[in-house]
Parts: C-alpha cells; structure tokens; sequence
C-alpha cells in the first residue's frame, strides 16, 4: 500500500469512526444506565485522533510539506485538533455529554473534506511560492489549534446552557475574576434549631438548601434541593423549577472547562494572528492589509477578548458569558470557512466564487 492509498483509507476510517462514536455518545446520553458507553466513546475519539494523525503524517512524507496548504488538508488538521481538545476536556470534566457535542462537529468536519470537496482539492500539489516559508507551520498550524480549542469551548458553553436550560444560575464552584462574588449561602444554626430559607435565597442558591450544623464540636453541612416555589403572594415573585445537584454540579463543570480551553485557545490565536502578520509582511510588504481573513480573525479576537475580560474583570459566570461564547462558535466558522470559501482575498480557496 502506498502512501496515497493509506490516506484515501485513513480519511474513510476516520469519518467511519467518529459517525460510530457520534451514535455511541448519543446513545449514552439517552440511555445513562448503559456504564460501558463512556468508555467505548471515548476509545472511539482517540481512535478517530490516532487516524487523522497518521493520515497527516502519510501526506506530509508524500509532499515534503507540512499539510497546511489547502482546504481538504486543514480541515483534517481541525478534526485532529478538536479531537485532541475533546479528549482532554472530558478527561478533566468527567461527563459523558462533551462528545454529544464535539463528536458531531469533528464527523462533519471529516465528512465535509472526504464526501464534498472536488477530489482536485485533495490532492496534495507542490506549493505556490508564498507558501514556501517556515512561517506556513508556524502560523496556519497555532491559528488551527486556536481554532480547535475556541470551538471545544464555544460547544462547551453551549452545553452548559442545555444543561441549565438557559436559566440564570448563580454558580457556587466555577471559575471567577476579580468582578464577581459569590455567596455560599451557608448559616450557622444551632443543633436541633428548625432550618428555613427565604425565597430570595433559594433562587441564590438555585434552589439548594445550603446550610451547616454544629453539635459536640462537629461541623456538618447539608444540600438538599427545595421544592419550587409557586409564587410569594407578599412580594410577588415568582422562581423557575430549581435544578437537580447533578445537573448543578456538571453545569459547574462545564463552565469551568469552558472557560478554561477558551482561555488556552485566545493566546494561540494571538500569537497565530502575530505570526501572521509577521509572514505578511515578508511576503506582501505589509503588517496587515485589511484581507477579508485578517478581518475577521480580528473580529474572533475581539469576541473572545470580550469573554474573557467579562468573566476575568467583571466577574460575569452562567448564562451571559456562555451566550457570548455560543456567539463566538459562529464568528470562527465565518472566519475559517465562511471568508475563504465565499469572500475575495488573499487568503480564499476560490472554490464557490
């Protein structure tokens, strides 16, 4: 088997994989008692990971290149990326529900470069001579990873607001900047006092009873989720149906990691956008030329930057941030795909228009 030959199977594996995985996941999550599915979704992820590299590998022994020259190239390089985010969000996370999300993404991803595109653009070609440059690795390669991780996130955030089905939780454990303060809601009581909590309390807490005993010197606390409050006749309010400790705590989670992988991917896109201009101008004489590509990967840099100083200076957490994240899953899909394929400039593919 040649190398070529190795690559047209590998690509073929790979989608195979993930769509398989993609059910497994699925199933997972609409059966939970089935404990062996976590495990074999995730062997499938690292599977489809260990696929993508080898068929990068193999094409880039074939064409002396690192194989970032074209579409079909680095849209493999964005499946292995997110592959490889995923993979590492769920070891940390521990829910099942980041591959529902991510497995999706990284089969369209495959599915898209190995089903849809002229099979011209599959093959590997000798460079254009502005791509013979070490700053092709350099730069296309972190503006991949960057990419990888912002959408990781970005799906991330999305599942949080799934989870909390787009409530406005107050978060007790997650990540949090100088702007924010969160309230434990736990009070001192005496052993064998009768524990209440008022209404506005409990929709702090998201309906949890947070509170802590003492007696013989001993210190205990206590969660336990009230029953929904129907309405307060006195002052006319009115709480949503509290959400259950499981779904608080992976909620909790999700926005942690989110807001973790989100924060690694904005440094890479800096220093990628940085390396970017820094090849520009060696190739076309200019810093930045305000290329349909260069401006919207400033757009993706000022949404992300927004996220981050919201959640870092002005202590945002929950439902704004993840909605601003979920906006920002966009915004990359325009600025990878939606420019190159649709838009004029030096950066486009040129295959619709």
């Amino acid at each position: 088997m040649n190398l070529v030959q190795l690559q047209n199977w590998l690509d073929n594996a790979s989608f195979a994989v993930l769509f398989a995985t993609m059910l497994v996941y699925w199933s997972g999550a609409a059966f939970p008692n089935l404990s062996y599915l976590p495990a074999l979704g995730t062997a499938g992820m690292a599977i489809a990971n260990l696929c993508i590299a080898t068929m990068l590998g193999a094409r880039w022994l074939e064409a002396g290149y690192f194989p970032l020259s074209n579409l079909y190239e680095s849209l493999f390089f964005l499946a292995w990326g997110i592959t490889t985010i995923h993979l590492i969000a769920e070891n940390n996370s521990r829910s099942r529900l980041v591959g529902v999300f991510t497995a999706p993404v990284a089969m369209i991803i495959t599915a898209f470069a190995t089903l849809t595109l002229p099979s011209q653009m599959q093959v590997a070609e000798p460079l254009v001579p502005a791509l013979k440059s070490n700053w092709l690795m350099m730069h296309v390669s972190v503006m991949m990873l960057s990419y990888s991780a912002l959408l990781v996130g970005s799906l991330l955030a999305i599942a949080f607001l799934v989870v909390t089905r787009g409530q406005d939780i107050q978060l007790q454990g997650s990540s949090v900047g100088t702007g924010g303060y969160r309230s434990n809601g736990y009070r001192l009581q005496k052993a064998g006092e009768l524990v209440s909590q008022s209404p506005a309390l409990a929709a702090e807490n998201n309906g949890a009873a947070r509170y802590e005993t003492t007696s013989n010197g001993k210190t205990a606390v206590l969660d336990t989720v009230l029953a929904p409050v129907i309405e307060n006749p006195e002052s006319n309010i009115q709480n949503s149906e509290p959400l259950s400790p499981q779904r608080l705590s992976l909620a909790e989670t999700l926005d942690n990691i989110s807001y973790r992988i989100i924060g690694l991917g904005f440094p890479l896109l800096t220093i990628g956008i940085i390396a970017g201009a820094v090849w520009a101008n060696e190739a076309w004489g200019s810093y930045w030329s305000w290329d349909p590509k260069e401006t919207w990967a400033l757009v993706t840099w000022l949404v992300f930057a927004a996220y981050l100083h919201a959640r870092i200076t002005r202590g945002w957490q929950g439902r704004r941030p993840a909605i601003l994240a979920a906006s920002g899953f966009v915004v990359v899909w325009v600025c990878y795909l939606g420019v190159n394929l649709l838009g004029k400039g030096l950066h486009s593919y040129g295959w619709f228009f």
